[in-house]
């Protein structure tokens, strides 16, 4: 996870109102407009799906020319020393407050979906999601899409309103520029047809790119609105995302400053915006007033969101994209289903807001689910191997007694504290005890063998097993992985107690996972993910 950290300094400052008085009839012409608008969005949504993208980092529109395949025991000690800076963030935040103040109510909305791309050549294992945010117009861009953290935010670049290509120059918003030009047209047109001797010079014109490809660029946004940093929104409830106390005046944007892993941190302001979603016939949704971080500088930018425009915080939070998106869509529920971690190009699969129709290769299977801002938790009670319970004592799987699981899109392996991890590794140890052994840089105390002769069939399986009977039996592949090129390694990581074990996205891929905010619960069934 994306460690954190918080820069407070005190400050006192007064809260000024602003009063704008604006005529009556259009203000009210305005908001009627506007609420019919709405409601044409959400009759859509009563009958129509929508989704987000869920793209393989691997894939083509991720990949440049002199892009080389990474080695793989590489990659994969990769991704196991991030996993440890995530967990040690995550052990940190649970010690935060645990209580939930949502007050989710279910609708007959309908579905919408973003597909995610899981991540494998690069070292990295998130997963990417396409967001079209803001309007008129709005602009897309690939966020990396993270369940340890509840804040959204975009690189941004406050340009003006007005950029070339092609040497035409290109104003937004402002109707009365193309009068303009066509008087200027209409003037040399004259000066052409009036006989003019002047010999006629070619110049070439150079195209410029948009200086907004790539990143969002709020002042293009009709309806971006800065939070002010004297709003009881920048003071107390955004403050859990890490919001400055400084404000020099009181119309000043709501500033952040957050720390992440490996000193990579991301500067920039509070704001809303509307987030555009795709429905299945064609049309689109809109969730309005989205509170979205606009970022202005980083440190260590490419290793926090190489080839991406931000982060989408999909964590649990009263400021989640997550929570506004499934009540307003999904009936208090999302779901995604994650692609095989070692599939290559084009191969994606979604994240919705709402029921996802995926081919299942099982029955739906519920668990309890518990809400531990900005993770998601799961009451687990044990886990056996080859059909037989493992002795692990009850307070391993206890939040209250320090302990608990994290369901964790954004980890790449599932990681066990010691009294969890040594059973499951002496169980397998013992049942590949004809296997060929490997030794090698491959991580402290692994368990890894050859993968020439290798069968699947000879490895017990693995069952999590979880409060009221429900069990999550993940196919051998992920939890003996390709470690390295012929290795296989036990993908299950040994991390220090007490705390949190979690269960990373290769132990969830080929899954469907679908979470009811509302209810509390957690379903889960194999599925293609197509």
């Amino acid at each position: 996870m994306m460690m954190r950290r918080t820069q407070w300094s005190t400050i006192t400052s007064q809260i000024l109102i602003i009063s704008l008085l604006l005529i009556p009839v259009i203000v009210n012409g305005l908001n009627n407009e506007e609420n019919k608008k709405d409601h044409e969005e959400e009759g859509e949504c009563l009958h129509h799906k929508a989704r987000f993208e869920l793209v393989h980092r691997h894939d083509v529109r991720f990949m440049n020319d002199d892009d080389d395949e990474l080695d793989r025991a590489e990659v994969m000690k990769g991704f196991i020393y991030r996993d440890s800076l995530r967990r040690s963030m995550m052990n940190k935040r649970l010690g935060l407050d645990h209580s939930s103040s949502s007050s989710l109510r279910r609708k007959d909305y309908e579905t919408i979906q973003m597909p995610l791309i899981s991540g494998r050549d690069y070292g990295f294992g998130e997963y990417f999601v396409q967001v079209e945010v803001g309007t008129q117009p709005s602009q897309k861009l690939w966020l990396v899409a993270d369940t340890g953290d509840e804040f959204t935010w975009f690189t941004c670049k406050d340009t003006p309103d007005t950029y070339t290509t092609g040497g035409v120059r290109h104003k937004h918003h402002h109707k009365r520029n193309h009068k303009k030009k066509s008087r200027s047209r209409s003037r040399s047109a004259h000066r052409s047809r009036s006989g003019s001797k002047t010999k006629r010079r070619t110049r070439t014109r150079t195209k410029k790119p948009d200086p907004c490809k790539g990143v969002f660029c709020p002042k293009r946004s009709e309806t971006f609105q800065h939070v002010s940093c004297s709003s009881s929104k920048c003071m107390f409830d955004l403050s859990n995302l890490f919001s400055l106390a400084t404000c020099p005046r009181p119309s000043d944007p709501c500033q952040y400053d957050i720390s992440y892993y490996e000193g990579s941190s991301a500067q920039g302001y509070f704001g809303t915006d509307t987030i555009t979603v795709d429905l299945a016939n064609g049309k689109k949704g809109k969730l309005h007033n989205v509170t979205i971080g606009c970022t202005k500088s980083m440190k260590n930018s490419k290793k926090l969101i190489e080839k991406t425009g931000g982060i989408l915080g999909i964590g649990y939070g009263k400021n989640s994209i997550i929570e506004k998106a499934a009540i307003q869509y999904g009936r208090g529920m999302f779901s995604y289903c994650l692609v095989d971690h070692l599939s290559h190009k084009d191969v994606s699969s979604y994240l919705s807001f709402g029921t996802q129709k995926v081919k299942l290769l099982g029955e739906m299977k519920k668990a309890d689910l518990i809400l531990v801002p900005p993770y998601y938790g799961m009451k687990v009670t044990g886990i056996s191997v080859g059909g037989q319970m493992l002795k692990i004592p009850p307070h391993v799987w206890d939040f209250d007694a320090k302990g608990g699981v994290i369901i964790d899109s954004g980890t790449t392996m599932t990681s066990l504290v010691p009294e969890a991890y040594e059973p499951v590794f002496e169980a397998l140890n013992k049942s590949l005890g004809n296997v060929k052994r490997v030794s090698g840089d491959f991580g402290e105390s692994r368990l890894c063998f050859s993968s020439e002769g290798f069968n699947m069939s000879t490895v017990p399986r693995l069952a999590i097993h979880f409060v009221g009977g429900a069990r999550l039996e993940p196919p051998v592949k992920s939890y003996i992985i390709d470690f390295a090129p012929e290795v296989k390694c036990l993908g299950i990581e040994r991390i220090k107690g007490p705390g949190a074990s979690v269960i990373g996205n290769i132990m969830q891929q080929n899954y469907l996972w679908e979470f009811d905010l509302a209810q509390y619960t957690v379903a889960f069934a194999p599925s293609t993910c197509t």
